[in-house]
């Protein structure tokens, strides 16, 4: 898509997808303006540090919380394009305070949702995670009420013309709170905390992430939840490539985990259809016409039965492509700016 001129707000911007997202954008692109919308001033200040006003006058940076409504609309006058990030992601976290989840991923969404129609933005998209699918805990479960809002919302839009779409992907590599530094920090204790031995992740890294939902911006019609094909993980051998002079600590599955996480469960299976390098889950209102969506793209509908989960991914790291891993976030981590030699053939569609 391109973004050139553009107007465009980007919720939780502070955070580790924000901070890729508005690296990528800005090298790519010479937007209008691109308005960093969150919560947290010294995370702002220390952005601002890195793009100074000078060079990057179109960078803006907006104070302001997805629970506030009021200051959504003053944030979104004159914004074209929203990419919906802000959340509260940590489960253990939303298990113990459920209502600061709501009120931040459901409610804060559904002020996104009414904002952005009323200031006649043009496109949103939100970010969603595996978790929504199938859940078994309290993020998950407010991630799934996100992404029926956001999809819904394509029926009321009206004469606005504000179309909205959802983005679904699994554990990001590096992020703030991922296994990999996790494990990387523990390294030096001689023992890594293993929740259980069978467990299996989806993996994606942030640029490939962002790329992802650049690459949604431009085909979304409104309406769809966009799931790329990514690699799965077992967390022994991750542990074990990281570290395998460690002893590894089985210490039990933590409050609302999963074995295995899941993108596509059987049920919207029926709804998805497959393309070379992601899927899109259709909906089921009636302003979606599956047939017209279908014909012309090169996609065919998912087999009877289909679920996209970890630990039936065909695309399964083996251990060296989890070192090329782990030495790219590591080099990133130490500020190096250089790409690692042999990447991991990660592929996402857009």
């Amino acid at each position: 898509m391109d973004l050139n001129g553009a107007s465009i707000l980007l919720t939780g911007g502070t955070g580790s997808f924000g901070k890729r997202f508005v690296k990528r954008v800005l090298e790519r692109y010479r937007p209008g303006r691109l308005v960093v919308y969150s919560r947290d001033e010294l995370k702002q200040f220390q952005m601002r540090q890195h793009y100074p006003v000078d060079r990057y006058p179109q960078l803006r940076f907006f104070i302001g919380d997805v629970r506030d409504r009021d200051r959504l609309y003053r944030a979104l006058d004159s914004v074209e394009i929203v990419v919906h990030a802000a959340a509260l992601k940590q489960v253990p976290t939303a298990e113990y305070n459920p209502l600061e989840a709501i009120k931040t991923n459901i409610m804060g969404g559904a002020n996104v949702i009414d904002a952005s129609i009323d200031r006649n933005v043009k496109k949103v998209l939100a970010l969603s995670t595996d978790k929504a699918a199938n859940p078994i805990n309290l993020y998950g479960a407010t991630k799934l009420c996100a992404d029926k809002l956001f999809v819904a919302a394509n029926s009321y839009s009206g004469l606005h013309g504000t179309r909205f779409g959802v983005v679904r992907y699994g554990n990001v590599v590096g992020s703030r709170g991922s296994v990999i530094p996790y494990f990387l920090a523990q390294r030096a204790s001689g023992r890594l905390t293993i929740t259980d031995p069978r467990m299996t992740r989806f993996l994606i890294t942030l640029d490939q992430g962002v790329d992802f939902v650049l690459g949604s911006l431009a085909d979304m019609l409104g309406g769809e939840i966009f799931v790329p094909k990514i690699p799965s993980v077992r967390v022994t051998d991750l542990a074990r490539v990281i570290a395998p002079e460690c002893a590894q600590e089985v210490i039990g599955i933590r409050p609302g985990e999963k074995l295995h996480e899941a993108m596509i469960g059987e049920d919207d299976a029926r709804l998805s259809l497959e393309f070379d390098e992601h899927y899109v889950i259709q909906p089921t209102h009636a302003f979606w016409n599956h047939k017209d969506y279908a014909d012309g793209r090169p996609c065919r509908p998912c087999a009877d039965g289909f679920s996209y989960t970890s630990d039936s991914n065909p695309w399964m790291l083996d251990e060296v492509e989890i070192a090329r891993l782990v030495a790219l976030v590591h080099a990133e981590e130490s500020g190096e700016v250089a790409p690692i030699a042999g990447e991991p053939r990660f592929v996402v569609g857009g």
